[in-house]
Order: structure tokens, then C-alpha cells, then sequence
């Protein structure tokens, strides 16, 4: 059973109307001059992230995660249709809800050194896209979970197709075919539901616990296409690395730190929460999957020369993670699978905004061009060794207590699976080659000088705050995240929640 805790103050509402509006206000306002647009911007994302920590400090508070929170509605919107106005917070949308407002403030202040043209349409995209994920992260209506799920494909498009690379537009099209297709299956699952549960509804919490098994083994093979294109798995991942070398810096920080975490959210909120008995009765296919995508990432990332399409196949490592952790359905494992979410947000969005920095200083990304960063941008270097060491999880950032959490998970229900342990010695390796290349290696006679501002370096090091304020203390997420696991891992041991 899933309880709802209603509110009388529409949080989250405000959430997801705030940057959409503050969106669409940007061509009015600053249709004649672009003087201060990123002023009006950081002050919008500011104000978002005061409620947003507002918010999920009411949750750490209340030590309700494995509850909905902060319930709005519902307000019915096409009654005879079943698509109400449905949104909630809980333990497992919290962590994802505040890391998309810390990221939408940092990839503004990355922006304003890296984009120069139709500032705009640019600004406006970056609000349209922040709102319509804070509805995927918080709506409990399928259908409309499905419309903010494919409006957030608009601005990831755009900013793909107008300010990526030299190949930006196939990168584009093959980004948006991908997605857009994974989601018409996701779809399809949400009409079964609908017309299979009595009484129809496409409200998750009235749906609960109503799906027999026949219908979960279907869904739970549409939301495998629909998630596993997103989050992604292989064979799902192709469009991946095209969308991240193409994308500007500061547009792969979305990508890899919040568009894929839509996939590990799907997984998590619909296969377990909705679907728990045909996942634990497939939860080796799964988990098999997710080490497969573990060890794919891993060892075709060795290979590259390219610094961002390196990086990228390490976020198919580390999804790889999070479906394993989902699937084990231990707490440890589903704690761990969310924290990996946020932790690797973090982390890979200060090695993304850093690619667009070595390129700016140096002029390529070829890591075996690349020579003697520490005496050319010792600031650059310094952080390009902090941030590989967070995408490395070595302990000094909780990236290490998220990836050992959905270690010691998978070993609880098989010890065969310790074998995965071998993943982050990969991931270790070719991180320490690339900075071996890049940063200690003796740097060619005519080095250009370059490093990095006052401002960029402190935006970049406020990526690094979270991954240490959570290793002080993980209880910030784990506190949240742990009642929701619980819930989690009892329904698919069969249990009652």
C-alpha cells in the first residue's frame, strides 16, 4: 500500500511552474538586450533551489521517505480519460529533485563562459528543461508523467541540434528517434495498466498492488525498452556517446547527470514499485543486463581517445550500477542504486564542464595530444584530478559509499555476484592513464598558457561540495532514501508495504 501525506502549500507545483514560466518569460524580457540574462537566470535558479532544499529538508525531517510527500491534488484534468493533476515526493524523487535544481545553478555558471550564441532561445531551453523534469521526478499520473517525460526530449534536442558540434545534427535526430521511440512503449504499458485494473486509473498509488502478474511479466518488458533506451543499457546505449560529443559542455551535464537518471528513476518507481513480483521473479535477467552494461562501459572506454566520449561510457558504466542495485531488492541495493544516481550527477558534471575547459585551453580533446596540464592550467589539472577521482569513487567522495552499497547488495543475494568489484579497477585504470597522459606528462616546448577563472573555478569546485557534504555525512541521502528501500525490498520479497 502506498499512503499519501497531503499538504495545504503546493511545493512541488511550484517546482515545476517556476522554471517553465520563468522559461517562457526570457524572449519578453530580454528581447533587446541580453545584458542581464544571466543575472534574471541564476536568480530564478537560486530561488528554486531555496525550495528545493526547503522541501526535502521537510522530508529528512519527518523521516517519511518511504511515504509520498507533500501530495498535490489530485485535481482531475480529463476525468473520463483518467489523467488528474497527481504529483508527490518521496525518497526516492527527493534526492533526484535536489540535484536537479544544484545542477541547473551550476550549469548556468558554466555557461557563461562556454555559450555565446542565441543566448535566448539557450536560457529559455535551460528552464523548460529543468521544470519538465522536476515533473518526471514528482508526477504520479502515468499520462502525464509520459507528456513531461517527452517534453524534456524538446530542449535536449535543441540544445543538441543547435549548439553541438560538427555533426550535431545526426546526433540530434538519432538522440530523439532513440528516445522518443522508448517512450511510445513505455506508453503502451501505461494503457494496459489502465484498462487492466479496476478501477482504471493511471494514478500510481491507486494502481498499486492491483497488477496481476501476467500484465506486470508484459509491462515489465515495455518499461525494460522504455528505461533501458534513457538510462541507458546496452544494446539500448548507441545514441550515447553521438549525443555527448556532439552537446556542448555544459548541456552533457544534463545529459549524463539528469536525462539518464530519468531511466534509473523509471526502473525504480515503475518495474519495482509497481511491478515487484515479475521483478523479482526476472531480477537475474536484469541484473544480468546491468553487469553486462557494467563491463561494456568499462572496457570500450579504455579504448578512447577523446576525453568526453570516454567520460560518456563511463556513465554507461556506472548506470550499469544502478539497474544492478534496483534489482538485487535488498535495501542496501535500492539505497544504493539512488545514491549512485545523485553521487554520480555530481561527479560526472564536473568531468563534463572540465572536457569543455581542456578544449577551450588546449584546442582538442585528445588525451594523447594533450601534454603537461599541470604546468600549463595547474587549476584546470588540479580539478581534472579531484574530478577523476570522484568518477573513480576512491573514498575521499561518497561516489564510494553509493557504489559499495550496491556492491555489498548484489553479494547478499549471490556471492558469484562479487565478481562486479572488478568493474571499478577498470574504471580506475583508464582514469589514471588519461591522467598519467594529460596532466604529469612533460608538456611540449610551445605550451600555450591557459587556466581558469576566479568564478569558474569556484563553480567548479561547488560540484565537488555535495560528493564530500554527503560523504560527512550520508545520512542527508540516506535518511531519505532508506524508508523507501524498506517499502522497496519487502513487496518484492513479498512482503506487505
Amino acid at each position: 500500500m502506498i499512503m499519501l501525506v497531503d499538504v495545504s502549500f503546493p511545493l512541488i507545483s511550484i517546482l515545476i511552474a517556476l522554471p517553465i514560466l520563468a522559461g517562457l518569460a526570457i524572449p519578453l524580457l530580454f528581447k533587446n538586450s541580453q545584458k542581464y540574462i544571466i543575472h534574471y537566470s541564476i536568480l530564478i535558479a537560486l530561488i528554486e533551489l531555496f525550495i528545493t532544499f526547503y522541501s526535502y529538508g521537510l522530508i529528512l525531517s519527518n523521516g517519511s521517505g518511504g511515504e509520498y510527500n507533500f501530495v498535490e491534488g489530485p485535481v482531475t484534468i480529463l476525468g473520463n480519460f483518467g489523467i488528474d493533476y497527481l504529483v508527490g515526493m518521496d525518497g526516492l524523487s527527493g534526492p533526484l529533485v535536489l540535484i536537479t535544481s544544484i545542477l541547473t545553478l551550476l550549469v548556468l555558471f558554466g555557461s557563461r563562459d562556454l555559450i555565446e550564441d542565441r543566448k535566448v532561445l539557450y536560457y529559455a531551453m535551460i528552464f523548460i528543461f529543468q521544470g519538465s523534469i522536476m515533473g518526471v521526478f514528482t508526477q504520479l499520473n502515468m499520462i502525464l508523467f509520459y507528456v513531461f517525460w517527452d517534453i524534456v526530449l524538446i530542449p535536449m534536442f535543441l540544445f543538441i541540434g543547435i549548439w553541438g558540434g560538427p555533426r550535431k545534427r545526426y546526433a540530434a535526430m538519432k538522440f530523439f528517434l532513440f528516445t522518443f521511440v522508448g517512450s511510445v512503449f513505455m506508453l503502451l504499458a501505461f494503457i494496459l495498466i489502465y484498462f487492466n485494473v479496476s478501477p482504471h486509473s493511471f494514478n500510481i498509488p491507486e494502481v498499486a498492488g492491483k497488477i496481476p502478474l501476467s500484465l506486470q511479466i508484459i509491462s515489465s518488458v515495455l518499461f525494460f525498452i522504455g528505461f533501458g533506451v534513457k538510462l541507458p543499457v546496452v544494446p539500448f546505449h548507441t545514441w550515447l556517446p553521438d549525443a555527448h560529443v556532439e552537446a556542448p559542455a555544459p548541456i552533457s551535464v544534463f545529459l549524463a547527470g539528469l536525462l539518464l537518471k530519468m531511466g534509473g528513476y523509471g526502473f525504480l518507481r515503475f518495474n519495482i514499485g509497481l511491478l515487484p513480483e515479475a521483478s523479482a521473479q526476472y531480477a537475474w535477467i536484469f541484473i544480468l543486463i546491468g553487469i553486462i552494461t557494467m563491463f561494456y562501459g568499462a572496457i570500450v572506454a579504455i579504448v578512447q581517445t577523446d576525453i568526453k566520449k570516454m567520460i560518456a561510457l563511463t556513465s554507461v558504466n556506472h548506470m550499469g550500477f544502478v539497474l544492478v542495485g534496483a534489482f538485487t531488492g535488498t535495501i542496501f541495493g535500492i539505497s544504493g542504486s539512488v545514491f549512485q544516481m545523485f553521487t554520480h550527477a555530481a561527479a560526472v558534471g564536473i568531468m563534463f564542464m572540465l572536457s569543455g575547459y581542456l578544449h577551450e585551453a588546449t584546442g582538442t580533446r585528445n588525451i594523447t595530444v594533450i601534454k603537461g596540464l599541470k604546468f600549463s592550467s595547474p587549476r584546470l589539472a588540479t580539478l581534472l584530478i579531484l574530478g577523476s577521482m570522484a568518477a573513480m569513487c576512491i573514498p575521499i567522495f561518497s561516489s564510494f559509499i553509493s557504489e559499495y552499497m550496491v556492491i555489498l547488495g548484489a553479494i547478499q543475494i549471490n556471492p558469484i555476484y562479487a565478481l562486479i568489484v572488478a568493474v571499478p579497477a577498470i574504471t580506475v585504470g583508464y582514469f589514471l592513464w588519461m591522467l598519467r597522459r594529460v596532466v604529469m606528462s612533460d608538456p611540449k616546448s610551445n605550451v600555450k598558457k591557459w587556466d581558469l577563472s576566479n568564478v569558474s573555478t569556484v563553480a567548479l569546485v561547488l560540484y565537488l561540495v555535495p560528493l564530500v557534504l554527503t560523504l560527512i555525512a550520508p545520512w542527508l541521502i540516506l535518511d531519505v532514501v532508506n524508508p523507501l528501500s524498506t517499502v522497496y525490498a519487502a513487496i518484492m520479497s513479498g512482503g506487505a508495504a
